[in-house]
């Protein structure tokens, strides 16, 4: 028995020291840069801003004219009547070539209303790519502090383990002794038995929050590690006393407020686009023309000689007024401004919804300031608890029970401490997320 507890004991310390000496220790920085390059949703993003470089290339095309050439070859084999009764045979080949050149002049602005439309298109991407990258980054760093936290708490049941281990041996050399009663070692081993089984739950719950992150990163379990720092608790003066500063930093500079103004922008844009229709379109063309022809029953002109007697140019201009369109350019521009008022509710929407993130993450992160001195008070009480504890144990005052409950206690407030000191480290880190830090 005492063998088995020994195996744990060694086998616990070893498992852990083994692991993070031959698996690659990740640290913060390096987590979160790996995810930013790799993470699937990021990637999406810039194959969307990509897709939005084209669409401005092709609307700087718009301005530029377009050219086309054509060129058509036909033959046609059959009987012809030369002269009354008379018939042959005859094969006749017909050629032409030409090109022509399209410029549009005016089409009520559409073309630089589209230009400008696309530009805000490409800054509503990278405002979005910028957004996925911070939840991106804050969920890694979340997991991340997990992953310490469970690593804290795992060393403690390890210790309270070795703990109960010691007692546990103790409490036999006093039974052996005659000084404590033979019942005393049972209440040890079941103290014995449920610290192990919290061990057991500490080692699980660590490796859970290495598998998370892995996951997150996207990269295999197996060989991965993070490096443990020393977390700086926030002092109380660095939490931020008044929740204004932060508010008005978040309404200005988060990205969903960006794309939210982005998307009036481009409403306000498809409502020109749309209203352009009104207006006539002015368009100058040029082309160019030329034939050949031949046929098996007259002797023709040579083709170059041909292309050059059959040549022609032509120029052309196009006024297109719009009259009625049978209330398609109305109903667009309708819908416009429609989607205009919608893209008007959605910044306030989304200025709401930074607003309660904010409050919340501020009401959050002095709720767990409060937690967190609590905490540390009531570490203190149960220690002095226990260590009164123990001496009036060996003094025979109170039995084992007693000073299991106490002991208990103390590995409460032992982790209730790690848990809230966790808690306000990530909330306080949230604050200064929003604060652009």
């Amino acid at each position: 028995m005492i063998m088995k507890h020994i195996y744990i004991i060694v086998l616990s310390v070893f498992s852990i020291t083994t692991s993070l000496s031959q698996e690659k220790l990740w640290d913060l920085q390096q987590c979160v840069d790996y995810a930013l390059e790799n993470n699937i949703s990021i990637l999406q993003a810039q194959n969307t801003i990509l897709s939005n470089d084209q669409d401005i290339i092709a609307s700087k095309g718009n301005f530029l004219p377009s050219l086309s050439s054509n060129l058509n070859q036909s033959m046609s084999i059959g009987t012809v009547e030369l002269y009354p009764g008379e018939f042959a045979d005859r094969t006749f080949n017909s050629s032409s070539v030409g090109f022509n050149i399209s410029q549009t002049v005016f089409n009520g602005f559409r073309n630089l209303n589209v230009l400008r439309q696309s530009k805000v298109n490409l800054e509503r991407s990278e405002n979005e790519l910028n957004k996925i990258k911070d939840d991106v980054s804050l969920n890694v760093a979340n997991n991340y502090l997990n992953i310490l936290f469970s690593r804290e708490n795992l060393a403690l049941a390890k210790s309270q383990y070795e703990f109960s281990f010691k007692q546990l041996q103790q409490i036999r050399n006093l039974v052996e002794a005659g000084v404590q009663p033979q019942a005393n070692i049972i209440d040890a081993e079941a103290t014995l038995s449920l610290d192990e089984q919290n061990l057991t739950s500490a080692e699980n719950n660590y490796k859970l929050s290495l598998l998370t992150l892995s996951q997150i990163l996207q990269i295999p379990l197996e060989g991965f590690n993070v490096v443990s720092i020393d977390v700086e608790v926030p002092s109380e003066n660095l939490l931020y006393s008044d929740i204004k500063p932060v508010l008005n930093y978040a309404l200005v500079n988060r990205n969903e407020i960006k794309v939210a103004n982005n998307n009036i922008e481009l409403a306000k844009y498809n409502t020109k686009i749309s209203k352009s229709a009104y207006l006539p379109s002015v368009s100058f063309g040029y082309g160019f023309n030329a034939s050949a022809n031949f046929s098996n029953l007259t002797s023709d002109n040579s083709f170059f000689q041909q292309i050059n007697d059959n040549k022609g140019h032509s120029l052309n201009m196009n006024i297109s007024v719009p009259i009625f369109s049978r209330n398609q350019i109305k109903t667009n521009v309708a819908k416009s401004k429609i989607q205009e008022n919608n893209s008007d509710l959605g910044l306030i929407q989304a200025k709401l919804n930074v607003e309660a993130t904010v409050q919340r993450a501020y009401t959050d992160a002095k709720a767990a300031l409060k937690s967190y001195q609590a905490a540390k008070k009531s570490l203190q009480s149960q220690k002095l608890a226990f260590e009164n504890s123990q001496q009036r144990y060996q003094l025979g005052a109170i039995n084992t029970i007693d000073l299991e409950q106490v002991r208990f206690r103390l590995l409460n407030a032992q982790s209730s401490l790690i848990n809230s000191k966790y808690d306000f480290i990530f909330k306080t880190k949230v604050l200064d997320f929003y604060m652009g830090k």
